[in-house]
C-alpha cells in the first residue's frame, strides 16, 4: 500500500506543478518536453540493473515503450485543446473516468474478479470522480465536440491499460526503472521531433524558467509511474482496485491541495464528490 500512496502523493504533485506554471509563465509545452528528459534520466540512475543502454532495443517490453512515449504526447496535445475548447472540468473528468477501461480489461483478460461490494465501489468512484470535478457553470457540447474527451478517454485509458499489461508480461520487477525511463525517453523524442516542426513555425523561448519547470515536474512524474508499476504488484489488491484507488484519490488529494495551496472554490456537489471518493476507496480497498 506504501507503493501505491506514493504514487498517489506524486501523481498529485504533478497537478499542483502544471497550476503553477501559469503563475511563474512556463511555457507549458517546452516544460513538458524538459520533464520527460529529466523523468527518463530519473529513471537511469535508479536502475541498479547491469542491462546496457544499447541493449534496451533488444527487451520484449521495448516496442510497447514506443507506442506509450507516442501515446504521453498525443494524449497530452488533446488534453490540452479539450481544456481550450471545451472547460478544464471537461478535461479532468475525461481523462479521469478512464479509470474504466483498465477495470474492465482485467475483467475480460486476467478474469479478476469483483464482487457486489467492490462493483459498487468502482460506479462510486466514477460518480465520485464527475460530482468533484464539475463545475458551476454548464457547457453546452454538439455532438462533434464530443470527439475531443471522448479521445482523451480512450487515450488515457489506454495508457492505463498499456502499463498494466506491459507489467503482467514483459516487465520484470527488477526493470522497472529501466522500463520508465525508456517509456519517458520515447516520450521525449516524440516531442521534442514535435518542438522541432512547431519552431520551424513560431520559434519558442528557451529560457531557465522553462527547464527549471521542465525539470521540477520530471522527477515527480517519473515516480508517479514507477510507484504505479509497482502497486500492481500487489497480491491483495487487483489491478481494478489499484486503479480505482489511485484515480479517485489523485482527485480526492489534488482538490484538497488546490484549496490548501491555491484558495479554489469547491461546490457543494464537489464535496459531494469527494464523500462519494472515501466511500468507493472503502468498499474497493476492504472488501
Amino acid at each position: 500500500m506504501a507503493d501505491l500512496a506514493l504514487s498517489i502523493l506524486f501523481s498529485s504533485l504533478i497537478f499542483v506543478i502544471f497550476k503553477l506554471f501559469g503563475t511563474y509563465r512556463v511555457q507549458t509545452l517546452f516544460g513538458i518536453i524538459v520533464n520527460y528528459v529529466v523523468a527518463s534520466l530519473v529513471g537511469l540512475l535508479f536502475y541498479q540493473g547491469s542491462t546496457p543502454v544499447w541493449e534496451i532495443p533488444q527487451k520484449a517490453w521495448f516496442p510497447g515503450t514506443l507506442l506509450l512515449g507516442i501515446l504521453f504526447i498525443l494524449v497530452f496535445n488533446l488534453m490540452a485543446r479539450t481544456s481550450q475548447n471545451l472547460g478544464v472540468s471537461v478535461a479532468s473528468v475525461a481523462t479521469k473516468m478512464s479509470l474504466a477501461v483498465p477495470v474492465l480489461f482485467g475483467i475480460v483478460l486476467y478474469d479478476e474478479q469483483l464482487g457486489p461490494l467492490k462493483s459498487l465501489g468502482i460506479v462510486l468512484a466514477l460518480a465520485a470522480v464527475y460530482f468533484s470535478s464539475v463545475k458551476a457553470s454548464r457547457i453546452t457540447l454538439q455532438k462533434r465536440a464530443l470527439i475531443l474527451p471522448l479521445l482523451v478517454f480512450l487515450g488515457s485509458g489506454i495508457i492505463d491499460t498499456s502499463l498494466k499489461y506491459l507489467e503482467e508480461n514483459l516487465v520484470p520487477g527488477e526493470e522497472f526503472s529501466l522500463f520508465s525511463a525508456t517509456v519517458f525517453a520515447s516520450a521525449a523524442s516524440v516531442g521534442l521531433i514535435f518542438i522541432l516542426v512547431k519552431a520551424s513555425k513560431s520559434p519558442l523561448r528557451v529560457n531557465f524558467r522553462n527547464l527549471l519547470g521542465g525539470i521540477v515536474l520530471g522527477v515527480p512524474n517519473f515516480f508517479s509511474i514507477y510507484f504505479l508499476l509497482r502497486a500492481l504488484q500487489n497480491e491483495v489488491l487487483n489491478s481494478a482496485s489499484i486503479f480505482t484507488i489511485n484515480n479517485v484519490a489523485i482527485v480526492m488529494l489534488s482538490t484538497l491541495l488546490g484549496i490548501l495551496l491555491f484558495r479554489e472554490r469547491v461546490s457543494l456537489l464537489n464535496w459531494g464528490g469527494i464523500a462519494m471518493a472515501v466511500v468507493s476507496i472503502i468498499l474497493v480497498a476492504l472488501f
